[in-house]
Formats: structure tokens, sequence, C-alpha cells
């Protein structure tokens, strides 16, 4: 065992070109996912938080159940979508980093959108008559309402990138792991794993421990510092 980290401590110290490419690749997946993820998410969750609609409880209950499907369901539906057959064939997008990141925004966007809906419902409760007495229209009442949770919803954003950077059935699935091109840290890992590489797999899994710790201490300083800024 000892060599195992041995040889995976020295990978990584070499930059060797294999590590570097599989991480660029998930880099690129997940933050461009989590990107779509949030830009859809966030104005979904306010809306849900603040207006009042027919039907409005049963699109919560299909969100919060989005956040808990099984991932490789996810990968089975765009691979569908996305073969040749498919109605999206024509993109050619199939085993391909736009397919991964249709998959990933498919995850993300619901857990983003329930968490946030949460965090803003809760600060509606509080501002709620403010905002109607100002007669804000509704847009503007969403935007505010965004803009004053800002820091709370990083924590939303940040489960939204450990769900994309920590999957793995779905981008096998639409991705279909191949070498680099849509070879992600943790498809990499399943594979090297299995194949006996574990100083590889190990070497992968170091940098996606550090990429996570990276972002939970980032969201921990932001907070910090709007506490003591804003109170």
């Amino acid at each position: 065992m000892f060599t195992t980290f041995q040889d995976a401590f020295s990978l990584l110290a070499h930059l060797d070109a294999g590590v570097l490419g599989i991480v660029l690749v998930s880099l690129k997946v997940s933050f461009t996912a989590l990107l779509f993820g949030t830009l859809l998410g966030l104005p979904l969750g306010a809306f849900l938080a603040v207006e009042e609609f027919k039907g409005k409880k049963a699109i919560i209950v299909t969100i919060n159940t989005l956040m808990g499907v099984p991932t490789v369901i996810v990968g089975v539906v765009v691979y569908l979508m996305l073969s040749r057959s498919g109605p999206l064939g024509v993109w050619g997008w199939l085993f391909t980093p736009k397919g991964m990141i249709i998959a990933q925004t498919l995850l993300t966007t619901p857990l983003i959108a329930a968490l946030s809906r949460q965090i803003l419902e809760d600060s509606w409760r509080i501002h709620c008559d403010s905002f109607l007495s100002l007669r804000l229209p509704a847009l503007s009442r969403l935007k505010w309402l965004l803009w004053d949770c800002r820091f709370s919803l990083t924590i939303a954003i940040l489960a939204g990138l450990a769900r994309a950077i920590s999957e793995v059935g779905a981008v096998m699935i639409v991705g279909g792991n191949i070498d680099q091109s849509t070879r992600t840290m943790t498809t990499a890992i399943a594979l090297e794993t299995s194949k006996g590489d574990l100083p590889l797999a190990l070497a992968l899994g170091i940098v996606l421990l550090g990429i996570v710790l990276i972002a939970n201490l980032f969201t921990f300083v932001v907070r910090q510092v709007a506490e003591r800024r804003y109170g």
C-alpha cells in the first residue's frame, strides 16, 4: 500500500500528462454543467419560492424526486435522445463532452433548484411584506431576493458541483469513457481500479478530493467574509 501511495504522489509531482488530461476533461464538463445548472436552477428555485400558482406543489414534488433519481437512468435517457435514432441524434453529441454536459446539467439543475427554493422561501417569508409594499414587479422581486441570499446560495451551488464532479453512471453511459476525449476522473478511477492500476486511480482520487476541499474552503471563506461585513 505504501508503494501505491508513493507512485500516486510521484504521478502528481511530475504532472503526468495522462492525469492532467483526465482532470481537464472533468473540470471542463463539470464546471460547464454547473454553470448551466446554476443559470437554470436558481431562477426556477426563486420563482417557486415567491410565486403562488396552480400546480406549484406538483412541480416541487417533481423537482425533489429528480434530486434522488438514479444517475444511470438520466444517462440512459440522454443516451436514447442523442443516439442516431433519437430526436437529437442529428447533433452527433453522443460519446462527446457536450453529451456529458447535457447529462450533468440534468442532474445538477433539480438539486440547485430544490435547495435554492428552500433558502429563498425562508428569506421571502421575512421580506415578503416589504417587497409587496414597494409594489415591485415579479422579475425585480426575484432579482432582489437572489441578491439578498447570494451568500447562502453558495451552499446550493457547492452541492451542484459535488453532484457533477462525482458523477460516474450517467457520464459513463453518455460519454463512453473514451481515452483523451470523454474520460473523467470518476470513470477513470473505476476503470483503472478494475485494471489494477491503483497508483493512477489513487492519484486521480487525491485530485478529486483536493478539488472538493478547495471548493468547500472557498465557500466557507465567502460566508465568513459576508457575515463579518454584512452581519
